[in-house]
């Protein structure tokens, strides 16, 4: 058999890496009857992981998106849509990938409500009406929905406000340091959002939001979901994600109305 050139050789391998991201090579990927949702490790990072891994977070977060169908809303294909978040991975790394050979804390977001980083998308190609029908509960199987209180054509009106406007063409972009916000549970969502604005934190947005609860669907429990106050439409309403008959349910509450189970999501940054 004559040997393969070094050029060949090279093509394989990138072929074999970018087959892997998008495939999850050694790992079984078991989609719902409907075709969409996923119920195995690919769609939420497994409990018995002890330790963060932000190279494989990332690669299955893009399979994640791939899965549920982000490339077709897109008008993309998969492996352009891999192509085109792929230069966020070493930053993700670098920046949550942790010291070699230092001790790290278990991955547990149920429990901490903190995640070191999610990919998110914008709604230029990934809209909210499409996208939350996309999540589902932990283990659950009952897609998210949008509630009926946002009157029609509500949800446009609800932008990112000038402190939480996401990077990056299309929205495409990392979030970093998420947290549910459970500490604000019982707490005025407007006193909340300063206090958060005080630390240097910024609020997150509802196709955040969405795409925590995508990557990450443990995180939201009962008695701590968490407001979106990074999305406004200019009145006293807040966006905010919380279970409601055993689903996800995208609504929203007044910004001077405490819930006991309602925090406020946030984060330390973004980076596209």
């Amino acid at each position: 058999m004559t040997a393969m050139t070094a050029g060949a050789m090279t093509a394989m391998t990138a072929m074999t890496a970018t087959t892997a991201l998008l495939t999850g090579t050694g790992r079984t990927a078991e989609a719902s009857t409907e075709g969409t949702r996923l119920t195995d490790p690919t769609h939420s990072p497994a409990f018995d992981a002890p330790v963060f891994d932000a190279a494989a977070e990332f690669d299955r977060q893009v399979r994640t998106l791939v899965a549920l169908g982000y490339p077709a809303l897109s008008g993309s294909t998969p492996r352009r849509f891999a192509e085109a978040v792929a230069p966020l991975r070493a930053e993700a790394v670098a920046r949550t990938g942790g010291t070699p050979g230092s001790a790290e804390p278990p991955y547990e977001p149920a429990v901490t409500g903190r995640v070191p980083f999610v990919l998110v998308v914008g709604r230029e190609l990934a809209p909210v009406e499409a996208t939350m029908p996309l999540t589902t509960l932990h283990g659950g199987r009952l897609p998210g929905f949008v509630d009926r209180t946002f009157e029609p054509g509500s949800l446009e009106r609800f932008v990112a406000t000038e402190a939480a406007e996401p990077p990056g063409r299309y929205g495409i972009h990392l979030l970093f340091d998420v947290e549910r916000g459970e500490e604000f549970c019982g707490a005025v969502p407007g006193d909340a959002m300063a206090a958060l604005g005080q630390r240097g934190r910024t609020l997150l947005t509802i196709e955040e939001g969405i795409a925590l609860m995508t990557h990450v669907p443990e995180i939201l429990v009962k008695n701590k979901c968490f407001s979106l106050g990074g999305s406004r439409c200019g009145d006293r309403r807040v966006p905010a994600i919380w279970i409601s008959k055993r689903a996800p349910k995208l609504g929203w509450c007044w910004e001077g109305n405490p819930h006991t189970w309602l925090g406020m999501a946030s984060a330390g940054a973004r980076h596209a």
